[in-house]
């Protein structure tokens, strides 16, 4: 058999019950070879997208702190963000700093939920009678800022849309937590005197919407109004100042008076400790990448609002306590 007779057999298929001869069209192992490069292609994007980054690397849009320099995700997948939460890079710390205090102010409602069967008493003002849900407002923002921060600090690496998205919820949350702090103290301090807690909590709510609504412009996302952002937020918290002296005028003989005094203002050193952080950035401003994973200010920021909110609980505990065993 000569050799044209040998590469017809090679190249002869079988079809069915009979034999058809098909030649090899030219450019098949071409186009086996350019899906081979895409799909490597495909491989190495994607491998490279779970690769975490320098701040020089980053979209305009992540950049914030360029005193961070290392271990950032950019324009990851909600999958790959996702599971990012295992992972050590710059967000992990201040992810799961609100993520534990979230699961732990979850805890602490359950709790109280089981203990205290009664949220609206047909007599609220009667000792040992008194009406919780100011208490479970309180909770229940507290969670809402924890959970919203955790999924912003998480996600945010998605998209520039999806950034801007969960920062506006994250401000949201920070407000609602302000406001929903002043609920407990408010209510049960001026229990007997009802147009007192209307005003004071109209006040903070309508001042907790403005915030709200200015931060929803996207510009003031941008690092650059940092400080204004920390401004808003802190002027909600220095309006406790106004109730708070009432409140210290009308109870002065309380005995429990100076202990919620002293939780209450390290509530307020917490928050405004935290602010400095943030506002700041201390102290990665002073030995920028030593501090891209542990240490650096928005961790030390998260911590300190953690604390505040549990303070605050402490108090809330207090004021519930004392209308317990004291009516009006």
């Amino acid at each position: 058999m000569d050799q044209d007779d040998q590469r017809d057999e090679a190249e002869t298929v079988t079809c069915g019950n009979s034999k058809c001869k098909s030649k090899i069209v030219p450019g098949d192992g071409q186009d086996g070879d350019e899906t081979k490069k895409k799909n490597k292609k495909k491989s190495q994007k994607t491998t490279r997208r779970r690769q975490l980054m320098s701040f020089s690397e980053l979209p305009d849009y992540m950049k914030d702190n360029e005193f961070i320099l290392n271990y950032y995700r950019a324009d990851w997948s909600i999958r790959d963000a996702f599971f990012s939460v295992f992972s050590f890079h710059n967000e992990s710390l201040n992810v799961w700093t609100h993520l534990l205090g979230f699961i732990l102010f979850v805890a602490l409602t359950v709790a109280n939920v089981m203990h205290h069967d009664k949220f609206f008493p047909v007599d609220a003002k009667s000792p040992g009678n008194v009406t919780r849900w100011p208490f479970f407002v309180f909770l229940g923002g507290s969670m809402f800022c924890l959970l919203s921060s955790s999924i912003c600090h998480l996600f945010c690496c998605h998209s520039k849309e999806l950034n801007l998205v969960l920062l506006r919820i994250d401000y949201t949350g920070i407000s609602v937590m302000i406001i929903t702090s002043f609920f407990p103290a408010m209510y049960y301090i001026f229990l007997c005197t009802p147009r007192w807690y209307v005003i004071y909590l109209t006040g903070i709510t309508s001042m907790g919407i403005f915030t709200i609504i200015t931060l929803f412009t996207p510009s003031l996302s941008s690092p650059k109004y940092r400080g204004f952002r920390a401004l808003l937020f802190a002027v909600m918290g220095l309006f406790g100042i106004v109730p708070g002296v009432h409140a210290l005028v009308v109870n002065w003989g309380n005995p429990q008076r100076n202990a919620t005094l002293v939780y209450e203002l390290a509530m307020a050193v917490f928050y405004l400790v935290g602010t400095g952080f943030y506002v700041g950035r201390v102290p990665e401003r002073f030995k920028p990448g030593w501090f891209d994973r542990v240490g650096h200010s928005h961790q030390i920021f998260h911590v300190f609002v953690l604390l505040g909110a549990l303070s605050h609980y402490a108090a809330a505990l207090l004021f519930l306590d004392w209308r317990d065993h004291v009516s009006c």
